[in-house]
């Protein structure tokens, strides 16, 4: 059975808290090792590096039991479209699409040259209408998942 997007949401939320952790801990280790000084400095590496870590975070749990920590404590699993555990390749499609939440409203900023306030407006606005692709597919699935051929289910107990 499909859980709610509310419930998915709230895992978000979770995760979300958990990767503040895990960012801020490969934050450090790349300051330490280049010695950066300045945090303009390297900015476009540590960012690679920062998606880099999260991916194979993601990527990890995914193919190693579907689920993070905040999916096992609100027991959701994320498995392909047949119900079989997810393939590398599949959790990295699943992984780089995801990035479709934030992504969009946020390229804007640059290439319209938009104010902060008005892309917090747009990413919200955005956020909602990703929301919204699972709260009306048939199967409550969003549409990253669907992009990336999985798909998330309840755990019972």
């Amino acid at each position: 059975m499909a859980p709610t997007v509310r419930r998915r949401l709230a895992a978000l939320l979770y995760e979300a808290v958990i990767l503040f952790g895990v960012v801020f801990i490969a934050g450090y280790l790349f300051s330490t090792l280049t010695q950066q000084r300045n945090g303009l400095t390297h900015h476009n590496l540590l960012a690679g590096w920062i998606g880099l870590v999260v991916g194979v975070y993601f990527v990890w749990f995914w193919t190693h039991g579907g689920q993070t920590l905040p999916m096992k404590t609100w027991r959701l699993r994320v498995v392909a479209a047949d119900g079989t555990p997810l393939s590398i390749s599949r959790a990295i499609a699943r992984y780089v699409l995801a990035w479709l939440w934030f992504l969009p409203p946020l390229a804007l900023h640059p290439l319209l040259g938009l104010r902060v306030p008005q892309t917090l407006l747009i990413a919200g606005v955005w956020f909602v209408v990703w929301a919204a692709t699972g709260r009306f597919d048939p199967q409550r699935q969003f549409l990253h998942d669907r992009l990336a051929g999985t798909r998330v289910i309840g755990v019972m107990g």
